[in-house]
């Protein structure tokens, strides 16, 4: 029996990437998994496909995040579908976006369009879900890494750095109810997203030298993380930074 037998678990941006690997990894750990996904409904249903194949339970609901109204739309799709269940054991904020622009290129419109996904989000999504969330559950919200300087895309570390500043906060107000609340910082994963920037032999050489193991991380390393946090296992743990980067910060020392 998995260790997260018959709970339920949400993961926002499930569709692909990360997501896809943390709906997966979660669903062979015993939980019933909603995968949540903004527009790409054929690569929700691959992930549903994927976790079914494997002998797990998933179901897909769309809302899409970074719009007015998201969190509640998100809350209300779940509590439509047939085989959500009254109370989520796991909530997972993984959805998220980047604006590459330095200080100098970046505007009102995209600042705010990158907070609205990356920072805002994540906050009502969890304000609204309190309510559904069970006594005793877990919050992992998956992040950036707050040590390494990106101005490359500065606006959406902001908003990163936004989130895990909620985890730490929001790990205090909710330990009466025994719920964790922790943040992941991936580092650089090789996803579909980034794949025509890893696609250029000297960005994916420079990428991997950032890590001390010399190599890109794999989301399925990422999701491993993730289900560590979302397990019984750490319940010891809570308003922390899992910087899950490969020792990306020591390659720069």
């Amino acid at each position: 029996m998995g260790v997260l037998e018959g709970k339920t678990a949400l993961v926002t941006g499930g569709s692909r990437g990360i997501g896809r690997a943390i709906a997966e990894r979660l669903a062979r750990d015993g939980a019933l998994v909603a995968v949540a996904y903004g527009r790409n409904g054929a690569a929700a249903a691959e992930t549903v496909d994927a976790v079914e194949a494997a002998g797990g339970r998933a179901f897909a609901i769309r809302a899409e995040l970074g719009v007015p109204g998201d969190a509640q739309a998100l809350w209300a799709a779940y509590a439509a579908h047939p085989l959500a269940t009254l109370e989520v054991d796991v909530l997972v904020n993984n959805a998220g976006g980047a604006a590459f622009a330095d200080i100098a290129s970046t505007d009102e419109e995209t600042y705010d369009r990158v907070h609205a996904l990356n920072a805002k989000a994540p906050f009502f999504v969890i304000k609204h879900g309190l309510s559904r969330l069970r006594d005793g559950g877990r919050i992992v919200n998956v992040t950036g890494t707050p040590e390494l300087a990106l101005p490359a895309i500065l606006a959406t570390i902001t908003a990163k750095g936004a989130v895990n500043a909620l985890t730490v906060s929001l790990a205090a107000e909710l330990a009466p109810r025994g719920i964790t609340v922790n943040s992941v910082g991936p580092g650089i994963v090789e996803t579909d997203l980034n794949a025509g920037w890893l696609a250029d032999p000297a960005a994916r050489a420079h990428a991997a030298s950032r890590s001390v193991f010399d190599r890109l991380g794999t989301t399925e390393e990422i999701a491993d993380v993730v289900a560590f946090l979302a397990s019984p296992d750490s319940r010891w743990i809570t308003g922390q930074h899992l910087a899950a980067t490969g020792g990306l910060q020591l390659s720069l020392l």
